[in-house]
């Protein structure tokens, strides 16, 4: 039996180790994103150590990094077998055009505004304020009365109300219910915890996973107590690691993945 060359790129070691134990043929594991080139249409990738790089058949990527979007263009250049799919990453990378189609099919696009860096706004409604491509709860500021913009940013209502992530890898789905201590909520706190999925948000989550091209997405809405639903954000790299069951079943995916012909 003929064995790929893998490249497994993002992931921390814990995870690498449980994919090599599923599978026998070479690979080449970049904790950080590594160079690489295409010459042919074959992907050679700097070997993991040594000096040089080698052909890679098929690519598994999951991290964020300052300088990845070249990279990710890469990959979808190469136009191999990569998990997830390059183009539904490229699509989403960058926060504000990933936001942007996402406002064009989803059923809760809430209005949005923009304002340029160095610019003033007054206001006697609260805003949220959001720039740059990372998330966790960085790079975002409320604010009611006057405020002047560091960054060029999106600029949305605040909504009150229960945030929550519904998150979809293959064929298998989660509501989590995002908490923490201020107005920011996110997956990370200890209290962060599956709830039931609303059945909305879930059709909501798998058209735009459809429309943009992904393997893994992660929306994150706000219900208000009116029932009222807004899409915040998409996530093309969620947290597989906060849950146990999430990245057992992640890595069953990738593993499953890589067999394939």
């Amino acid at each position: 039996m003929t064995h790929n060359r893998i490249a497994v790129i993002g992931l921390h070691e814990h995870e690498y180790e449980y994919i090599r134990q599923h599978y026998e043929g070479l690979m080449i594991w970049h904790q950080s994103i590594p160079k690489i080139k295409i010459i042919d249409g074959i992907l050679y990738v700097e070997k993991a150590q040594g000096v040089g790089m080698l052909p890679v058949d098929k690519v598994i990527y999951h991290g964020i990094f300052e300088d990845d979007l070249d990279f990710i263009s890469g990959l979808a250049l190469w136009n191999g077998p990569c998990f997830p799919n390059a183009y539904g990453m490229l699509e989403c990378r960058l926060k504000i055009p990933c936001l942007i189609k996402a406002m064009k099919y989803s059923k809760f696009n809430s209005q949005r505004g923009f304002i340029s860096a160095d610019t003033y706004i007054n206001t006697n409604s609260e805003l949220v304020a959001k720039w740059g491509n990372w998330h966790c709860g960085e790079n975002k500021h409320k604010f009611t009365g006057s405020w002047e913009s560091t960054e060029n940013s999106v600029l949305e209502p605040y909504f009150e109300g229960e945030a929550v992530r519904i998150l979809n890898i293959g064929e298998k789905s989660w509501q989590i219910k995002l908490e923490g201590e201020t107005w920011l909520k996110s997956i990370h706190p200890d209290n962060a915890q599956f709830t039931e999925i609303d059945t909305e948000l879930l059709q909501d989550t798998l058209m735009l996973k459809d429309k943009i091209g992904m393997d893994v997405i992660a929306n994150d809405y706000i219900v208000q107590k009116d029932g009222t639903k807004h899409l915040l954000e998409i996530n093309h790299i969620p947290n597989i690691t906060r849950f146990e069951e999430v990245r057992l079943h992640f890595l069953e995916t990738v593993v499953d993945w890589i067999h394939e012909d």
